[in-house]
């Protein structure tokens, strides 16, 4: 039996920078993670520069990393008709291969304990005190767990949340390529049913993410033939699946890409990151919003050891705090995503966009949030 101040489940981004904040004020910590780093996750790779302070405050030094330093973004049609515009704040792009491994040697030299290749299969709370069975055999007990198990997790099922039993139609595909395209902008190119991100992370790469539904793959019966018969149809997108050099002969796929309404605490677990509630990736600013709920997970989680918060009180902060940051962002997110797939309505809101550029700092503003 291992026992811990932090039982930290799923070592993502959002666990990372929990585990380490949480370490670095002392914190006995520990975080559970399926996988052994480092290795690819489906993800966009852009991180909006609303993330630095927090991160620099952590002692994540990221200019080393040699990120890709982005300031514009660029919106296409399924046609190929695009519009671009300026970044408020700007971001950068970095592999997660690059930077989870990044964090997670940070968090070891902090002191974190990681238990590598192995899940949580059940996690109970009686007498105020949490207890993690993991695969392994091994238990956890900790007096507070933060869920960062990401957007589905068969805990999910355990804690009965209710997303979990409405099937979702998307999937999430990425590739790692080499190609010419300017290395301080981000792309979202529109398809039938879909959209794909561009965006240059380092050593002169570039992260090409897709999201999908599982009736346009299973319509086309492969990932390929599907890339050729639908993906193809926008200009941009062609120009890249023909000429860019792919870097690892198969994508990573992910399935059951869940945006509907989850709450961020189940069960007296705190759950941040995707667990907690996904942005579209339209909007890009995932990892962030990861970054960000795992800077209010951590406060609370200091005032409730330093200050003798209540569990009640701790629930409750951590909730208001969550909403007040996430919850516009979420729901603005999902309006959105309903402009797009439809290949008349992307071509009609792309149109309209292009003649309103007002209109596109207000939702690039609306969706991302101020530096932390």
């Amino acid at each position: 039996m291992t026992k811990k101040d932090v039982v930290v489940i799923g070592g993502g981004l959002a666990g990372l920078v929990s585990a380490l904040g949480l370490a670095r004020a002392g914190l006995q910590v520990v975080v559970v993670e399926k996988k052994t780093y480092p290795f690819h996750r489906v993800c966009g790779e852009y991180v909006s520069n609303e993330a630095l302070p927090y991160l620099l405050r952590l002692g994540a030094q990221i200019s080393p990393l040699a990120p890709a330093r982005i300031s514009r973004f660029m919106l296409t049609s399924p046609t190929g008709n695009a519009l671009q515009a300026k970044l408020d704040l700007g971001g950068f792009g970095l592999s997660r291969y690059t930077l989870d491994n990044y964090l997670f040697e940070l968090a070891q030299r902090q002191g974190v304990q990681f238990m590598l290749q192995q899940t949580v299969q059940e996690i109970s709370f009686t007498n105020d005190e949490f207890t993690a069975s993991l695969s392994g055999g091994k238990s956890i007990n900790a007096r507070v767990a933060i869920g960062a198990f990401g957007k589905r997790s068969n805990l999910d099922r355990q804690l009965q949340r209710s997303f979990f039993r409405a099937r979702s139609p998307y999937i999430g595909v990425k590739y790692h390529v080499r190609h010419d395209f300017p290395r301080d902008l981000i792309a979202l190119h529109n398809f039938k049913d879909g959209y794909a991100g561009t965006s240059a992370i380092e050593e002169g790469k570039y992260c090409l993410c897709y999201l999908t539904t599982r009736d346009n793959l299973k319509q086309h019966g492969s990932i390929p033939t599907m890339e050729q018969a639908i993906l193809y149809r926008n200009p941009h997108l062609r120009r890249i699946f023909t000429e860019a050099e792919f870097l690892y002969p198969q994508p990573e796929v992910i399935n059951e890409i869940s945006f509907s309404t989850k709450t961020c605490v189940e069960n007296h677990m705190l759950l941040c990151g995707d667990a907690a509630g996904m942005i579209t990736p339209l909007c890009g600013n995932g990892m962030a919003m990861a970054i960000h709920a795992a800077k209010i997970a951590t406060d609370q989680v200091l005032l409730y050891f330093g200050e003798n918060l209540t569990r009640q009180e701790l629930e409750r902060q951590y909730t208001l705090a969550w909403e007040k940051q996430f919850a516009g962002r979420l729901r603005l997110g999902r309006a959105v995503q309903r402009l797009f797939g439809g290949p008349l309505l992307s071509e009609a809101a792309v149109g309209l966009l292009k003649l309103a550029p007002p209109a596109v700092q207000l939702i690039m503003r609306q969706t991302h949030g101020r530096p932390f």
